[in-house]
């Protein structure tokens, strides 16, 4: 019996502890401030999803004057826009020139990788006459050369580019040009007739051509005829131009 007193007793003083009054207290409280923190952080997400979308209905009410703008950090950068330029007038750009140029050309024509001096000019015809150059050096006879394949033949010491080359020092790269062109001529009876002819012409070589030993003039048609002799430069080769009817009529 005197247990039960002792008991009742230590359970009356816990009751009536001050110590444990305060804890209580304290652990309210602490669990009020923390209910209240939690209310305070979800009216503040509150008020800033508010805000955000205020903000976004006021730049869609701008008039478009700066739109998607940056707001996660606080920045309000506008779009950079391009402004795109066309051209009001477009200028036709000049193709390529592959007809004759009917005259002399210089920097304008090229062969492998080389600028040619010589255009054949609108006349030019291939000959129906089989025409050749019969080489001599001294006494010495050389290949013959055919000269009806082409309408030109370009004559000189460059290989790349030249039809007939001249392989002597004193001639020029480009030294001469064989030319057929169609000539209108008349006939014995007044009537007028279109004849393929041959012709020859200096390129501006530096040392010349000469014509049944007679130098001619650079950048001037020379006609030539049965047996007419050319030579070029200091170089000894004749070329005597003949055909395949030569020595008939004589």
């Amino acid at each position: 019996m005197g247990s039960d007193r002792r008991d009742r007793s230590r359970s009356r003083e816990r009751r009536n502890s001050p110590s444990r009054d305060r804890r209580d207290r304290s652990r309210s409280k602490d669990k009020r401030n923390r209910e209240r923190s939690k209310d305070t952080k979800r009216e503040r997400r509150a008020d800033g999803d508010a805000g955000q979308e205020k903000r976004r209905q006021e730049n869609k009410n701008d008039g478009g004057r700066w739109e998607d703008k940056d707001t996660q950090y606080g920045l309000e950068v506008p779009e950079a826009k391009v402004l795109v330029t066309e051209a009001t007038e477009e200028v036709e750009k000049e193709g390529i020139n592959l007809g004759l140029s009917g005259a002399l050309t210089e920097d304008s024509n090229t062969f492998n990788g080389i600028v040619i001096k010589y255009a054949e000019p609108p006349e030019a015809r291939k000959p129906k006459r089989r025409w050749r150059f019969y080489v001599f050096k001294g006494s010495e006879t050389l290949p013959t050369l055919h000269l009806h394949r082409q309408s030109a033949y370009l004559m000189g010491r460059d290989r790349k580019v030249c039809d007939l080359p001249i392989d002597h020092p004193s001639c020029s790269k480009q030294h001469a040009a064989f030319q057929y062109r169609m000539i209108s001529r008349k006939k014995d009876d007044g009537t007028e007739a279109n004849r393929v002819l041959p012709y020859v012409i200096d390129l501006g070589s530096a040392n010349g051509t000469f014509l049944n030993n007679n130098k001619i003039e650079s950048k001037r048609y020379y006609e030539l005829k049965e047996k007419d002799v050319l030579k070029f430069g200091f170089s000894t080769r004749e070329y005597v131009l003949l055909h395949e009817n030569s020595g008939e009529d004589d």
